[in-house]
């Protein structure tokens, strides 16, 4: 699990210095259903699709 989540938003309520998130949960989504292909189809960037 990740320990430091950051943020380069400045002005999110959870912003917190050294883009920091100091949000107590991350929600992650994707834009084209439940399933991603990319890290443009998310609001995610370190996301990568699972190894099968």
């Amino acid at each position: 699990m990740a320990v430091d989540v950051l943020c380069e938003v400045s002005n999110c309520t959870y912003w917190d210095e050294g883009n920091k998130c100091a949000a107590d949960r991350i929600y992650v989504v994707s834009h084209t259903g439940k399933e991603a292909g990319d890290q443009h189809e998310t609001d995610c960037k370190t996301f990568q699709p699972e190894q099968h």
